[in-house]
């Protein structure tokens, strides 16, 4: 017959005692983190099926938090300025490259302030606007879309090349400084698709793309200090410091 101690050996307890709270509370914050991304996916979501609101007008861009209006739904009226279209470099859902076509819009009635307008993508073959087959919409037009902020520079972004008017970051303060037209907004609105509108450029594009992978990074948490603790008993249990022979 076995007595059942268990005789713990100093170094290993004191790092096990050390690493297992860290690994546990990483875990947990992994799923408030989740719960909040939740929230913050489900927030956007509600936004981009509310009724537009107007969109901010010029004597508060300079103030603006726009992250505060990220996904909103907003109206917007002005005439478009073809002519100096920018294209920003990007890919349709299946991945093929492309470009999005993003219009100054000077809006009606603000002395000449402009909305930087994505009015949606074209394939590279179709970048010049005679490619498209696209009848340019002829004064004052009114329209719907979804506000978004600028998205910082990443570190695998590659530079942008004005003289091709070929953009790898939607910054409209840069694109404004490049146009020279007059104030522009501290954000780009994604055009909802027109219904009288052709197929190219193709609109509606917006995607809710936050992504929410906090409940994986919990469980791989958990494990690793599931594992912890397994290694740590099965390496006592090899050093014979469970039970004792009887005698």
């Amino acid at each position: 017959m076995v007595n059942h101690y268990f005789r713990p050996l100093l170094w290993p307890t004191l790092l096990t005692s050390a690493m297992l709270p860290v690994l546990l509370g990483l875990g947990f914050w992994q799923i408030d983190r989740l719960e909040w991304k939740g929230d913050l996916i489900a927030n956007m979501t509600e936004r981009m099926a509310a009724d537009p609101v107007a969109i901010p007008g010029p004597e508060s861009w300079t103030a603006l938090d726009a992250a505060a209006l990220e996904y909103v739904r907003v109206a917007l009226t002005g005439h478009f300025l073809h002519e100096h279209e920018l294209y920003y470099f990007t890919q349709d859902e299946t991945g093929a490259p492309g470009y999005a076509v993003i219009t100054p819009l000077v809006l009606a009635n603000d002395a000449g302030s402009i909305v930087l307008v994505d009015r949606g993508f074209v394939p590279v073959a179709m970048k010049a606007p005679e490619a498209r087959g696209e009848r340019p919409s002829e004064g004052e037009v009114s329209l719907v879309g979804i506000l978004r902020t600028p998205r910082p520079r990443g570190t695998f972004d590659g530079a942008d090349d004005p003289a091709r008017n070929v953009w790898m970051v939607r910054d409209p303060v840069m694109m404004g400084m490049q146009l020279g037209l007059g104030p522009v907004a501290p954000f780009i609105v994604e055009a909802e698709p027109d219904p009288m509108g052709g197929p190219w450029p193709r609109a509606g594009r917006t995607r809710v793309d936050l992504p929410n992978n906090h409940l994986d990074y919990a469980l791989t948490w958990f494990g690793l200090a599931a594992a912890l603790i397994a290694i740590y008993l099965i390496y006592h249990r090899s050093q014979g410091r469970f039970g004792r022979p009887k005698g």
